[in-house]
């Protein structure tokens, strides 16, 4: 099902699709693919949204600082210096994180409008779709690019499949960036959550969060989540998958609230996962600090930049892909 969530300032129509399965239900935005909401039930059957979220379009346009939900691209995460060089061309973006570029730019993939498709009869999913233009931001090659939203038939699992061409060398790096919170979203900080995460290492970062190209040992440090253990504040950190890339989904993680029992699992094809536990929302926002835990499966932060790090370039003739299974159970 769709329906009008709201209209921009230039008249464009806004959508939000509803895909409802076995008792879940998510809604997907067609402004910035957003995943405005995920209700779940918990261990006694009562459902709960457990992804940070607005109720309505202006508040998504008043704050889009935090990525809620959104599909962060061209490149998520960071580019050092707001800058790549690539086949010997230097490539100038928005340095929107001061002195970095952060989640493509001043308008990145978060706040455009996506074309909308339904997918499995459209209760089960929806694919949205886009051309980024030549240029775009700063980065070259026009690119033509979907993401599938899928429900599996039991409700168990959202799937989100990545996919983009282009017709000149470009670099592509796309997630997305829901806060989980799976006491339920308006339930306050989310550092009571226990999180598993397959990485026995991490990308070593500077004072303004740029991959200094080491990558660190977590054993015996506070980045040690390979048992499950509690989270806290204090992480906006990219760890280093023990899987690598896999053309495949491979099970990573596993978040879990002791309270209602939701549980939820990331797989991804993806060889890295950014951990921020939410320490700096805006405080005019309705969620605190520590309010939710984005799971961001990902390439490394400053690839372009990085040619020790695995690569994010893509050229005409190939295919990106990447896909990431949110599984939801209780326990």
């Amino acid at each position: 099902m769709n329906e009008l969530f709201g209209t921009l300032s230039d008249g464009t129509p806004v959508h939000r699709w509803t895909l409802e399965r076995g008792g879940t239900r998510v809604r997907v935005l067609t402004y910035g693919g957003i995943v405005q909401s995920a209700e779940v039930p918990d261990r006694a059957g009562r459902t709960a949204d457990v992804v940070l979220g607005f109720p309505g379009l202006d508040g998504y346009l008043a704050h889009p600082g935090p990525y809620f939900g959104a599909l962060a691209g061209r490149y998520a995460n960071r580019i050092a210096g707001g800058r790549f060089t690539l086949d010997g061309r230097t490539h100038e973006l928005a340095r929107n994180n001061p002195p970095s570029s952060l989640h493509g730019g001043e308008r990145g993939f978060d706040k455009h409008v996506w074309e909308a498709e339904p997918v499995e009869g459209g209760a089960g999913g929806v694919r949205l779709s886009r051309v980024s233009p030549d240029g775009e931001e700063g980065f070259p090659g026009r690119l033509a690019v979907s993401a599938t939203y899928t429900l599996d038939d039991d409700g168990g699992a959202l799937r989100i499949a990545y996919e983009a061409t282009t017709d000149a060398p470009t670099v592509v790096n796309l997630t997305n960036h829901s806060y989980w919170n799976l006491a339920g979203a308006e339930s306050g900080p989310a550092h009571g959550h226990r999180l598993r995460l397959d990485a026995s290492r991490l990308t070593a970062v500077d004072a303004d969060l740029i991959p200094t190209g080491e990558l660190t040992a977590v054993e015996g440090t506070r980045f040690d989540f390979r048992t499950a253990r509690e989270t806290g504040p204090g992480y906006d950190h990219n760890f280093v998958l023990d899987k690598g890339v896999t053309d495949t989904p491979v099970e990573v993680a596993e978040l879990h609230d002791p309270g209602s029992g939701r549980t939820l699992t990331v797989a991804t094809t993806e060889p890295g996962l950014q951990l921020y536990t939410a320490d700096h929302l805006d405080p005019a926002l309705p969620f605190r600090p520590g309010a939710g835990i984005a799971l961001e499966t990902q390439h490394f932060p400053d690839s372009p930049n990085r040619p020790e790090f695995p690569g994010t370039v893509l050229r005409p003739g190939g295919v990106y892909r990447s896909e990431t299974v949110y599984g939801f159970s209780v326990r």
